[in-house]
């Protein structure tokens, strides 16, 4: 197994410490005779904004939103069709534990919920429901579920509180991190949205388990993502372990989750308004995005970023930053992932025009971000649209 960044607990404590002992004593790794507790600390501005908590299942919960001080008050779970008949009932009762009155809105399935319409039934949900400022609601599923419910939160009078607890490996790695929301204008992905940090985001691994093969594995878009950015130790640690990893090993999962977490951290707490590294974020989402508006959304969010990488790394080799073998390298990653390497049933200049309308646009030009090796990358405002047609002519067929 190839060596990579672990994360180092700041204080060992006794295996007879309670969860709520250990929480209120700060961000550690607790070992209990039951399960293994990690939490990572997100500062915003230099101050710790919220915690990442990462466990084996939602019996920790209460403790961790007690940490919070909201007591007495209203929360409403804001979950989706299909998540809400799986956890939403047991969510809610850890969540009771807290003296808080709990309420739970669900909205159907699907990125194409993912709509203004959609907020403004939570809105009407929370308005007749007489929720207040000083209230708080709880993004319960996957990314659809967070960024909706971060917006709803965002703009609701102004701004209420709000927690994250993802339930897709995507949402747990990338989503529910940085304070980004938003829901889609018209099949534009996430034109409308906000910054609005979480107070809380609570990762119950175990739910992994619950997850389809292809939703589970569109995930690992994001996890290689991280690698390529920032990371080539843990690239390649993503190939080593594959096997591992795709089985559900219980160490595999908890540690890549947590590096994959801890290399988003960093970069938000640089640029918590991707003002500039956070931009780097975007590798692969682009022409990602574009293509995934084309198919209709049929595809998933992260297939969509592997497509939108591999024509980003045919500009890389193009322009000499990476060889052909380190794309190819890439490549036969994302298949041991089992990502598909091309779509068909579209026209590249569509994609291309579309693309045109991301709002990571910047002076109409696309901040394209590429690689200057694997584990660097850059931002690039100069790529054309004939060097974008030339990448996308393997992935488009």
């Amino acid at each position: 197994m190839t060596k990579v960044r672990v994360w180092e607990p700041r204080l060992r404590v006794s295996p007879s410490l309670t969860v709520r002992e250990f929480l209120m004593g700060g961000c550690l790794s607790i070992r209990t005779r039951e399960n293994v507790m990690k939490c990572i600390n997100v500062k915003c501005e230099g101050k710790p904004a919220y915690d990442i908590v990462i466990e084996s299942g939602f019996g920790g919960l209460s403790e961790a939103f007690n940490k919070l001080e909201i007591t007495g008050r209203k929360l409403c779970i804001v979950t989706d069709s299909n998540v809400g008949p799986l956890y939403a009932e047991q969510v809610k009762n850890e969540l009771e534990k807290t003296g808080n009155a709990v309420y739970v809105y669900t909205f159907a399935a699907g990125e194409e919920n993912k709509t203004l319409d959609t907020v403004q039934d939570v809105y009407e949900y929370l308005i007749e429901n007489h929720f207040d400022r000083n209230d708080c609601l709880v993004a319960l599923g996957g990314g659809v579920v967070g960024d909706l419910t971060g917006f709803s939160a965002a703009t609701y009078l102004r701004g209420i509180k709000f927690i994250q607890v993802p339930t897709s490996l995507l949402a747990q790695v990338d989503s529910s991190i940085g304070g980004k929301t938003g829901v889609d204008f018209r099949a534009y992905k996430n034109m409308v949205g906000a910054f609005h940090q979480p107070k809380l985001v609570y990762m119950n691994m175990s739910v992994l388990k619950s997850l389809s093969k292809r939703l589970f594995n569109s995930g690992f878009g994001e996890i290689i993502k991280h690698g390529l950015i920032k990371d080539k130790e843990y690239y390649n640690w993503l190939k080593d372990n594959a096997e591992s990893i795709k089985a559900l090993d219980t160490d595999a999962l908890e540690h890549m989750i947590y590096v994959s977490c801890n290399i988003k951290r960093e970069v938000v707490e640089n640029d918590p308004k991707e003002k500039g590294e956070r931009a780097l974020l975007n590798f692969g989402h682009t022409l990602g995005h574009a293509i995934e508006k084309e198919m209709n959304f049929s595809l998933y969010h992260g297939e969509c970023v592997v497509l939108g990488m591999i024509a980003a790394l045919n500009i890389c080799v193009e322009l000499g930053t990476i060889t052909g073998e380190e794309r190819d390298d890439a490549l036969n990653t994302f298949a041991l992932y089992e990502f598909p390497d091309h779509v068909t049933g579209i026209k590249i200049d569509d994609v291309i025009a579309v693309s045109k309308n991301d709002k990571k646009m910047d002076a109409g030009k696309v901040k394209f971000i590429l690689l200057k090796s694997v584990g660097d990358a850059y931002i690039d405002r100069g790529i054309t649209d004939d060097q974008m047609r030339r990448a996308l002519e393997g992935v488009i067929r």
